[in-house]
């Protein structure tokens, strides 16, 4: 079974930054992909950021220049530094992981943590 643990979500002013971090129980190698969405109240889950395993990262048109996905391998963990913040941006924000394995492909998901964004 896979974990991912989400944290350094908060409350921040608009301009400000938050990095959070998405640490996963085993070696983030073996995923496909991993990623971070988000949902905001009343509204669908939606993708805000992916990064391939040796592919190349993939943003929401509402964060790019904002928002940068990383990894570290060495700690299994893939972060998201965000920059420029808006109220726009409050959500709770969910670590993804995609994992091929057995003849087929199963998604796994952290338990969110809370942005929020005052203006």
């Amino acid at each position: 079974q896979v974990q991912l643990v989400e944290s350094g979500g908060g409350l921040v002013q608009a301009g400000g930054s938050l990095r959070l971090s998405c640490a996963a129980s085993r070696s983030i190698f073996t995923f496909n992909a991993m990623g971070w969405y988000r949902q905001a109240p009343g509204k669908q889950r939606e993708l805000v950021a992916t990064i391939p395993n040796g592919g190349i990262t993939n943003y929401a048109d509402s964060v790019k220049g904002r928002f940068t996905i990383s990894r570290d391998n060495a700690k299994n963990t893939v972060y998201l530094q965000m920059n420029s913040l808006k109220p726009e941006d409050t959500a709770v924000y969910y670590c993804h992981a995609n994992l091929y394995t057995g003849g087929g492909w199963y998604d796994y998901w952290g338990q969110g943590t809370q942005v929020t964004v005052s203006s």
